[in-house]
């Protein structure tokens, strides 16, 4: 058998496991969200979204997002915060869900240091409710978002899941870590299988406004200059929305089960002996700031005028994520070249905004 045919079998796989029974997607108007339910719509698989629709960003961005969605009847959607624990509630009573993604958090390291009591209210609160409920109706699995941020101070790349992440430098990598650290408690203490994933910048069609990649390519075409922090000397671990959603699929579909090689006289970050997992999903390749906005320029056949600007608080010069953790535990591992997929975010971007 190829490596296409075990892959293409393996996903398969996950896709009837996944139709057993409804999925929760939370954020499921957000990028990775939306990208998740949309798959799992077209897979036949049943999934019920959540999600507050709140100003962070382009609110009608997110609307069209969920107008994808409602065209197909297997879906259902809550408008409501996580962060409502009756909402919460209601929905996992309701609908009765055998799997959860859980993707709905206030993003973004900047905009925690302006206003730090969303990421408490979403990422803290909102993430009890949702791990408790799952607690209270014996959910089969927890995947949740986790982020690479989580890796704060530590230099030593490329990051593993096995490295200690006690170092945050923002308030959103602590919340994350926090999340971990939760999760890894109900675990222990319920025999919840939860599984944290640590998202390496993702980017693609339908992303989100304030990342790098939908600035930068706004700011080229309407002539204005971008932003270019430390003076251009960062590399980021892009990755393509696609490998993220075939990585959280195949994750949703096989609950984390305790590590029998796990030892407290040696204890391991990455695993536990609770149902408990976390896996870094990259591109396993970082890539230079400045070398993204060459490709970038490339796809839009315009040069950008770039403002340096020194280190921003709370961000890190580079993120390279290894990835043998998750490729061993799915079997997958993210390949789409990041011209290739800057191509197919350019080519959204023209005509979502009909330029």
């Amino acid at each position: 058998m190829s490596t296409q045919d075990a892959s293409q079998k393996a996903t398969q796989a996950a896709i009837e496991t996944l139709r057993q029974a409804p999925i929760l997607v939370t954020g499921a108007a957000g990028f990775i969200g939306f990208h998740l339910a949309r798959r799992l719509l077209e897979a036949g698989c049943r999934v019920v979204g959540f999600d507050n629709l709140n100003a962070y960003y382009d609110v009608a961005l997110k609307e069209a997002r969920l107008a994808q969605l409602r065209q197909f009847p297997g879906f259902d959607f809550t408008r409501a915060d996580v962060a409502d624990g009756e909402a919460v509630r209601m929905a996992f009573e309701t609908h009765r869900p055998g799997f959860v993604a859980h993707l709905a958090a206030q993003a973004g390291v900047r905009h925690s240091l302006k206003a730090p009591q969303d990421y408490i209210s979403a990422n803290l609160v909102g993430f009890f409710h949702i791990i408790e409920n799952s607690r209270a109706f014996a959910l089969r699995h927890l995947v949740y978002a986790s982020s690479s941020s989580v890796y704060g101070a530590n230099t030593r790349q490329p990051y593993s899941v096995s490295d200690s992440v006690d170092h945050p430098l923002s308030l959103y990598a602590a919340t994350k870590k926090s999340n971990e650290l939760v999760a890894h408690a109900y675990s222990h203490l319920h025999g919840l299988p939860t599984t944290g994933l640590r998202f390496f910048t993702v980017y693609g069609p339908w992303g989100r406004p304030d990342m790098a990649l939908f600035l930068f390519t706004r700011a080229i075409l309407a002539g204005e200059p971008i932003e270019v922090y430390n003076n251009g000397q960062m590399k980021r671990d892009f990755t393509y929305i696609d490998d993220i959603v075939e990585g959280v699929l195949r994750t949703l579909a096989q609950p984390a089960a305790p590590d029998p090689a796990w030892s407290g006289q040696a204890p391991d970050p990455g695993s536990s002996t609770a149902p408990w997992r976390v896996y870094n999903i990259g591109n396993n390749e970082p890539v230079a700031l400045l070398d993204m906005i060459a490709i970038l320029e490339r796809a839009l056949g315009r040069e950008a005028k770039k403002t340096l600007l020194p280190m921003q608080p709370g961000d890190v010069p580079s993120t390279f994520a290894d990835i043998e953790a998750l490729e061993k535990a799915v079997g997958f591992r993210p390949s789409t070249p990041l011209a290739e997929g800057i191509g197919r975010f350019v080519a959204w971007y023209r005509d979502y905004h009909k330029m």
